[in-house]
């Protein structure tokens, strides 16, 4: 074999071990960018449980401290605000949510035959705080409404607060009760409400785990949602005939036995 045969051929393997050292060096790189990559998402996945892990247990609307009930607060745990003479016959539980739009709707409709009921010892109301839309929305409203509501119930004025609140209600989307001075400038309609010791109270958020209380009671209670109303515990709210005429005469022949 000639010397310039002998020459080509060892090109030639030269040649093929290098294209051979290429295509390693090829592989060898595509499976650290798959190696790499994996990395990543593993640890983009352990980020995110991270987070996840980091605010489970957190949904308790902002609340720390000891549990304090407003005055007069009675029921299982003292979630319930009552209303009305302890001796009716009928009983209203009524769940709500202070920033909740459906839950004024109802007010607005079954408020006067409320205290009509009320103010003549046929009724009593059982009303508990829910901060529901706080979940859903996003803020403070519905807790610190709430924690105001039984700062008023101290100062027994709580039915009176409740309903300026609701009448004042801000639009779903506008977390206006987040705000303490606010929440204070209304109580300016409420007579003898406007104390040092109610803004204190709202301020401190005295009684803010007792709401975050009553709205797990809520949550494990398994609600369809706000408001959750029931007249001796039969769902009035469901009943689509239902009407404050007829809540009216519902009570009304429950006292006349």
């Amino acid at each position: 074999m000639s010397e310039k045969n002998r020459e080509g051929k060892r090109t030639a393997r030269e040649r093929l071990a290098e294209e051979r050292e290429k295509q390693k060096a090829a592989e060898k790189r595509r499976r650290a960018l798959i190696v790499g990559a994996s990395v990543v998402g593993v640890l983009g996945l352990a980020a995110v449980i991270g987070v996840v892990a980091a605010n489970a247990g957190k949904d308790d609307g902002g609340a720390s401290g000891p549990v304090v009930a407003p005055s007069g607060a009675n029921g299982e745990n003292s979630l319930a605000l009552p209303v009305g003479d302890a001796g009716a016959r009928s009983t209203l539980t009524v769940w709500e949510d202070f920033r909740c739009p459906a839950c004024k709707s109802f007010e607005d409709a079954y408020r006067s035959t409320i205290h009509e009921l009320t103010d003549a010892g046929l009724l009593k109301v059982e009303y508990r705080l829910v901060t529901l839309i706080d979940g859903n929305m996003g803020g403070s409203g519905s807790r610190k409404a709430a924690n105001a509501a039984a700062c008023a119930q101290n100062a027994g004025r709580f039915p009176a607060y409740h309903d300026v609140l609701y009448q004042n209600q801000p639009p779903e989307t506008d977390d206006a009760f987040s705000r303490n001075s606010r929440l204070i400038d209304l109580a300016k309609k409420v007579d003898g409400l406007d104390t040092e010791t109610f803004r204190t109270c709202v301020r401190n958020g005295t009684h803010d785990a007792w709401v975050a209380k009553s709205n797990e009671a809520f949550q494990k209670g398994g609600y369809g949602g706000t408001p959750s109303v029931f007249l001796n515990g039969t769902n009035i709210y469901a009943d689509q005939s239902m009407t404050p005429a007829k809540l009216k005469q519902m009570v009304e022949k429950n006292a006349q036995g």
